[in-house]
């Protein structure tokens, strides 16, 4: 009888067709005499890597691909891969070879033993091992970024924000519908959504170079992990994707006002500047949310115009909500802050609620 499977690796991917085949081959030497099986999770790579993992699995039967169309990003990969699995436990561990592989093994022994839940291979435990792998600006950065999650953890972890780690799987199933889907932090995210802190053993490793391709970081992961921060300082009470709304829109705030003073200073009555300031702060608005908040449902093309159209004319009745809320208020309180206030949030809420169904 075919021995049941006992871990599964779940590698997200995107683009990195040349990388799967010495990941599956360091996988082979590495877990010899496991019963391991990689779930491949690719967000429908344009180089192929799909194409190239099931032409593998043809041969591997241990080898599975989850191939995802219209979804997008690393934390709901990882979710998707291990609510897949049948495994009693998950590895996650990155595409790019930068992960130790052979930390596997100790992983497995340990959550084997009974003593941890959550065994995290730490770039931050040897400062010798610490600087391979990362440019100084990616090293700063991951050092502030594990510094904001241990202000939200209930749990001392060095390094919360690693993309290297094994679990039970029933901790994610747990939690798996309170976690985001945006975003890379999959593993602080799943940390924070548990009832209970987790038992958490962390291993050292040195991080290493990427061999190829290319990296996926850029500023809209920075801004997606601040949200996610804040969504765990609020109790999960505010979405990530409702706070980058709202980030978004303080910006438009900005922008109207410095529109607003150009066409004032360029000698336009305060009707015309006022118009002006607030068509190119909507403007703004859609395009960074289009942008950055719905990147993994971007509107493209005629869809753009539309979806432009859509949300001008819903952010119009946001607007009139907004000011009829904002009298409301102050007709039953002298407080005219207040009255502005819930007048604003009802305006965001309409604003993101509508936009979220009716144009991304």
């Amino acid at each position: 009888m075919e021995q049941a499977c006992e871990l599964s690796v779940v590698v997200p991917t995107f683009n990195e067709r040349d990388n799967v085949g010495p990941l599956v081959d360091r996988l082979r030497r590495s877990l010899d005499g496991v019963a391991w099986q990689v779930i491949f999770v690719d967000d429908h790579s344009p180089d192929g890597t799909a194409a190239t993992v099931k032409a593998m699995a043809a041969h591997d039967p241990r080898l599975l691909c989850l191939e995802r169309v219209g979804r997008r990003g690393l934390a709901g990969a990882v979710v998707e891969g291990a609510m897949a699995s049948a495994a009693p436990y998950v590895a996650v561990i990155d595409a790019d070879l930068q992960h130790d592989d052979t930390l596997l093994p100790r992983m497995l022994a340990r959550l084997r033993a009974g003593d941890a839940d959550l065994a995290v291979g730490s770039r931050f435990l040897a400062p010798e091992h610490t600087a391979k792998g990362l440019t100084p600006l990616r090293r700063a950065g991951s050092r502030l970024a594990n510094a904001l999650a241990r202000q939200v953890l209930r749990t001392e972890v060095s390094d919360p924000v690693s993309g290297f780690f094994m679990i039970r799987r029933e901790l994610i199933e747990a939690v798996a519908p309170r976690l985001s889907d945006q975003g890379f932090k999959v593993l602080f995210d799943i940390i924070a959504s548990q009832p209970a802190p987790p038992r958490i053993v962390e291993l050292p490793y040195a991080f290493a170079e990427r061999q190829a391709g290319t990296s996926k970081m850029d500023g809209r992961i920075v801004i997606d992990y601040l949200g996610l921060i804040l969504t765990k300082f609020t109790g999960n009470v505010l979405p990530p994707r409702f706070l980058l709304f709202a980030l978004v829109g303080a910006s438009g705030v900005v922008v109207h006002m410095a529109m607003l003073y150009a066409g004032r200073a360029a000698g336009l009555s305060f009707m015309v500047s006022q118009v002006i300031a607030a068509v190119t702060a909507m403007s703004s608005n859609f395009l960074i949310n289009n942008r950055v908040t719905y990147r993994d449902r971007r509107l493209h093309g005629l869809a753009l115009f539309t979806g432009y159209l859509r949300f001008c004319a819903l952010c119009a009745v946001g607007l009139v909500a907004n000011i009829a809320i904002a009298n409301l208020v102050h007709e039953h309180t002298p407080w005219w802050w207040l009255a502005g206030a819930a007048g604003a949030v009802a305006g965001a809420a309409w604003n993101y609620v509508s936009t979220a169904l009716a144009v991304w």
